[in-house]
């Protein structure tokens, strides 16, 4: 809807445009003194000056156009730099916090095999032993028994 009602409207410029340089053009819209502009002198009609502020308005227009797609790229790829840097962000965030449970963890793991005697293990793993040989002893004798 904006770029037909823009399109509307530079059409319309376009329009009254040439018809002010075609309507003041001729002897009777002469200037009666000329002008000038960065030294260069200028005479003519009314309707030449008209052309020539059309002119310059036309490349302002393109000068600012430029100007205003430079910001434009550069505020969208600074919007892309910043979506970036805050993934970045939160997924250090995340590592660090992983890491620093892994810390803890292995922590907790050296403090209770430290806090468990060698002999109380040398001990346990003994039980399991016996466990283990009087368990085959009784499936060996079960195993007999049903001979």
């Amino acid at each position: 809807m904006i770029i037909i009602l823009g399109l509307v409207i530079l059409i319309a410029a376009v329009v009254v445009g040439v018809a002010g340089v075609f309507t003041n053009l001729g002897g009777a819209h002469s200037l009666t003194h000329g002008f000038a502009v960065l030294s260069y002198h200028l005479g003519g009609s009314s309707g030449k000056l008209f052309l020539f502020g059309i002119v310059v308005g036309a490349v302002g227009l393109f000068g600012l156009s430029l100007l205003l797609s430079g910001a434009r790229r550069t505020s969208r790829l600074g919007s892309a730099a910043r979506r970036g840097l805050k993934e970045s962000r939160d997924e250090t965030v995340a590592v660090s916090k992983d890491r620093d449970e892994l810390i803890d963890e292995r922590e907790t793991a050296r403090s209770y095999s430290a806090s468990v005697p060698s002999s109380a293990a040398t001990s346990d793993e003994n039980s399991v032993g016996q466990t283990e040989a009087a368990t085959s002893d009784h499936s060996v004798a079960s195993a007999a028994a049903h001979e």
